[in-house]
């Protein structure tokens, strides 16, 4: 695992955003998950998850995941099929690695047989939670999971049912010390993106769009606890008490956002990056970067900053199944430097791949698991 380093205090300036100078596959962390996936291990031994949210904690670097496949992988890169279709690859809907200095840890929670399971749950599972972004909470951590339920047979027939805060104490988390119901009186999945400032906690979330893709919504909580009131920002520009009041975010000429449901809105000095997937074509390879000067916009034009090289009939997998998702930036993971005269600050970005037809990930289980990127900006 190639070494972690903490940003620096250089910020952008004032004018115009940072640009995009060089984009590039983070190789060190794509061997360093792709090594730990393929290591024999445990019957709760982590191969492969989505979502791929991190947050720093003095235990070390955790790793947020959502659908995660575990055991130990065959030799020839495929695993057995579920324990629930006659095989034996164990499969939550939520896990953490947990990456110490002595290496990484899978992390599960364990049904009354001692079997792995998920970490949030439900009664049997179902419903059961996906993960969003999580912040840390005293020495431990705080995340935010939506509730989805299955609506039919097919891979997408899934619908959120709301939104829960859990919180996990220091050290190797195996269990929430606490689920808190989150608000979710509208159609939005709150915690696509969680960005701390000096006084207060932004919390984004996604509504989905009728023509695809998500309209973007913003609240924020004083401080960090995301169990104190929540204030959604209106379309008049003010922060109300009322979930029913949060306005769409815009982009340029005041249109509404459409982002990827998941995303990142991270600060970097004066102004705030939003790194979402191409939205208007369905599953978009690109992904896009746009700016803001404040937390709620109104962003810049998206522009596409990389397209994924795994996904669709031309890509690395030659499958028309494989798509890119979910992108993400992990701020604690950046470094800044100078280079001749201006500041350069390199960004680490997460995106997953996956099939739509199961059994590819099964067959084939390096396409599930996540891929990095190192973005590099100057100003």
């Amino acid at each position: 695992m190639c070494a972690f380093v903490s940003p620096g205090a250089a910020a952008p300036a004032a004018g115009a955003p940072p640009r995009v100078v060089d984009v590039r596959p983070a190789g060190a962390l794509d061997a360093a998950f792709g090594a730990y996936a393929e290591r024999a291990g445990p019957r709760g031994h982590w191969t492969g998850g989505d979502s791929t949210y991190s947050v720093p904690t003095p235990a070390g670097e955790l790793w947020i995941f959502s659908d995660t496949f575990l055991g130990t992988l065959r030799p020839d890169g495929s695993r057995s099929p579920l324990t629930g279709d006659g095989g034996t690859t164990p499969f939550v809907h939520n896990s953490f690695v947990l990456w110490r200095a002595d290496g990484p840890h899978t992390v599960t929670g364990h049904d009354r047989s001692g079997r792995p399971a998920s970490l949030v749950r439900g009664p049997a599972d179902e419903p059961w939670y996906w993960a969003r972004a999580g912040v840390p909470d005293g020495r431990g951590v705080a995340v935010v999971y939506a509730r989805y339920a299955r609506t039919g047979s097919g891979p997408l027939d899934v619908a959120w049912r709301g939104n829960v805060l859990a919180r996990f104490g220091p050290g190797r988390p195996a269990r929430p010390l606490s689920l808190t119901p989150l608000p979710s009186a509208t159609r939005t999945a709150w915690g696509a993106w969680l960005e701390r400032g000096r006084h207060w906690t932004y919390v984004y979330g996604t509504e989905p769009a009728p023509s695809g893709g998500q309209f973007l919504h913003l609240a924020r909580v004083a401080g960090t606890d995301l169990r104190r009131p929540w204030r959604f920002r209106t379309a008049r520009g003010t922060w109300s008490p009322d979930e029913a009041r949060s306005a769409r975010l815009t982009g340029p000429g005041g249109a509404a956002l459409r982002t990827s449901d998941e995303l990142s809105v991270v600060r970097h000095g004066r102004w705030y990056a939003l790194l979402t997937q191409r939205a208007d074509q369905p599953f978009s390879a690109e992904l896009q970067l746009s700016w803001a000067r404040t937390p709620h916009g109104p962003f810049t034009r998206p522009r596409t900053v990389y397209t994924a090289p795994e996904a669709g009939p031309h890509g690395t997998y030659g499958n028309p199944n494989v798509f890119a998702y979910n992108p993400h930036e992990h701020p604690e993971l950046a470094r800044r430097e100078e280079h001749r005269g201006e500041h350069r600050e390199e960004l680490v970005i997460s995106y997953n791949v996956n099939s739509l037809v199961p059994d590819d990930v099964i067959r084939r289980a390096g396409i599930y698991r996540p891929r990095f990127l190192r973005l590099v900006t100057a100003f």
